[in-house]
């Protein structure tokens, strides 16, 4: 493949660290009979030939030693947080999520949180078919698993998307969009 320039990624990859670090600090104030693990992915399209490379290689990898070396503990969830960033936020309830059954209900409480607090950019209809990490926690190690992207990354009424170009910048994020995905979040784990 030809190279196409430089990605900042400022949506597509550093908006999901962002909102886990700012999460992180709140995290000591959270009660809740359930622990939380931060967990970050590298790897995910890490493709120069897609007849040979594999997608989701480090959720693959986690994954797997999931199944093989299993922790002391269950995982009863498990939530990524993709794109989540965008300006003209727009959060879709992302198909796979909705098609499976141990899956569904789970995306249905934090849409549901979302609409409570009156978080308007969480659209309680299903949106895009997503090839993310989440299939891998869903399909290898069997966790309930919830995708929370805003797939339409574009200018309002343009047909443009900055996915993968050089133009996921900054500027093309909103403080606003993270805090309110962060309060879903947040609000979503005071409640289990």
């Amino acid at each position: 493949r030809k190279q196409r320039g430089v990605f900042i990624g400022a949506n597509d990859g550093a908006s999901g660290v962002a909102l886990l670090a700012e999460l992180g600090t709140w995290m000591p104030q959270l009660e809740s009979k359930y622990g939380v693990d931060f967990v970050l992915f590298d790897g995910e399209e890490l493709v120069y030939d897609d007849d040979r490379d594999p997608y989701f290689l480090g959720s693959r990898y986690f994954a797997q030693d999931y199944v093989t070396n299993p922790p002391p503990h269950q995982y009863k969830a498990a939530v990524l947080l993709d794109m989540v960033a965008d300006a003209d936020l727009q959060l879709y309830q992302e198909r796979h999520s909705m098609r499976w059954r141990d899956s569904r209900p789970l995306v249905e409480d934090i849409w549901r949180t979302a609409k409570e607090l009156g978080v308007t950019e969480f659209v309680a209809r299903r949106g895009y078919e997503i090839r993310d990490d989440h299939l891998m926690l869903h399909d290898i190690a069997k966790i309930p698993a919830c995708d929370i992207i805003d797939f339409d990354y574009r200018k309002p009424g343009s047909r443009q998307s900055f996915w993968h170009t050089t133009q996921d910048t900054p500027d093309k994020c909103s403080a606003l969009s993270l805090a309110k995905v962060g309060w879903v979040v947040s609000e979503w784990l005071k409640q289990l």
